[in-house]
């Protein structure tokens, strides 16, 4: 189905901001869409403490869910975390305990509050834990009630075990089971919520058709799955990753002016995909904003990173974060805001190649890295050039703030403060 022939608020605004890949029987789900509100959910494994920017699709989509009248469902995956996903990995995830998962469950939480209104109402959020009823089944419990269900020819042709497979790398029966148990999940949560929706990323898909047809043949209920597009960044880069590494979600896992700058700094051709995507913006000023060309692209990239990041962390962040980078960059103030790393006194004692710092405080990769950075005129101290990598940096380069400003460009600045 086209974008324009979904009658349902919640498919047509998914299929104009381009979240739809796969979607099962879609036409039946837009018109269960129109009789009323529906219940959908995403599931979330708790493997570390913070989401990242990589999670972000599928929680817009719970997003828009509420936002078209519809009651979203947060599944944390408590039970299924013990197990661990296999999907398009080539070993198994380590073991968690009880306590790390529960660790990891209380840092994820809190990021849907600033996206979902939670409560008792219609439409209003909720939040779940499978490990309410996956760890109460005994296994042969659980194996009678619906290992009949499911086939071994037929798990063996999803990706999660057929590429795993195929590469050679063994698959633990622990994983080979993850995806009943996510199959199991949607099929609880129709039981007791009435939900009739599963949604996820493109790799779930498989996950997804089981917990569908399991719900259709036990439960001889309606059930949909939709899964959204593989993203990556116009240059192919996985989404939602830097050179310093995840898009962490939470603040004390990632600064908001951090955040902001990754949003910032998005590619030219990225910038429309990602306002359709990452902020509610409206489409027609998308549209304008993304026609947009040479300098005044970059008006409309803070117009992304405001959006995104008061999507994230508020608006008081997100005005905090625009005008720390407006202060560092174009006017050369320097602000409390501005990532800072300390380093060790007795190392600017001694001195330490630029390079090698750049490398230690994250704003670069390897030593290497830096030198061409430097080479090529990229790497500024104290706002002055330094095109030699092997230049050493002491004490006496304090400026008169007591810290050594860093800058890559115009897009990071870190300040090394001697502790």
């Amino acid at each position: 189905m086209t974008a324009t022939s979904f009658k349902s608020d919640f498919l047509n605004v998914l299929s104009e901001r381009g979240f739809i890949h796969q979607c099962t029987d879609a036409e039946a789900l837009d018109t269960l869409l129109l009789a009323g509100p529906i219940t959908g959910y995403i599931g979330y494994d708790a493997t570390a403490s913070s989401l990242h920017a990589g999670h972000l699709v599928q929680i817009m989509m719970l997003y828009w869910l509420q936002k078209t009248g519809n009651k979203p469902i947060v599944l944390m995956g408590g039970g299924t975390t013990k197990v661990g996903d296999p999907t398009f990995k080539d070993t198994q995830r380590p073991l968690l305990t009880d306590e790390q998962i529960q660790s990891n469950m209380n840092g994820i939480k809190s990021v849907f509050n600033n996206f979902l209104t939670f409560g008792d109402g219609k439409t209003d959020a909720i939040m779940v834990n499978n490990d309410d009823w996956l760890s109460g089944f005994g296994y042969i419990e659980f194996l009678r009630k619906f290992g009949t269900h499911f086939t071994i020819n037929r798990m063996l042709t999803f990706d999660s075990v057929k590429l795993r497979l195929e590469r050679e790398q063994p698959m633990t029966f622990l994983e080979f089971n993850y995806m009943l148990m996510q199959a199991v999940d949607f099929r609880e949560l129709n039981s007791n919520y009435n939900c009739v929706l599963q949604m996820g990323g493109s790799d779930q898909w498989g996950n997804i058709i089981n917990g569908v047809e399991l719900t259709r043949r036990i439960n001889q209920s309606a059930a949909f799955g939709l899964t959204t597009p593989l993203l990556t960044t116009a240059s192919g880069a996985k989404m939602g990753k830097t050179v310093g590494g995840a898009v962490w979600l939470n603040a004390d896992a990632l600064s908001p002016y951090d955040y902001w700058q990754y949003w910032r700094n998005a590619e030219d051709a990225d910038v429309g995909k990602f306002m359709r995507l990452f902020t509610d913006l409206p489409m027609d000023e998308i549209a304008r904003l993304e026609k947009l060309e040479g300098a005044e692209i970059n008006e409309a990239k803070k117009i992304l990173a405001d959006a995104a990041t008061r999507m994230v962390h508020g608006e008081a962040a997100a005005a905090t974060a625009r005008d720390t980078a407006q202060k560092a960059f174009e006017q050369g103030v320097l602000s409390a805001d501005l990532p800072t790393v300390e380093v060790e006194n007795s190392v600017l004692k001694a001195g330490i190649m630029l390079a090698a710092l750049t490398t230690q405080i994250g704003l670069t990769q390897s030593n290497g890295e830096a030198r061409r950075l430097a080479q090529g005129g990229g790497l500024r101290v104290n706002d002055i050039a330094i095109t030699d990598g092997n230049q050493n940096l002491t004490l006496a380069d304090l400026n008169p703030d007591g810290v050594i400003k860093i800058s890559q460009g115009k897009k990071k600045i870190i300040l090394v403060k001697p502790v």
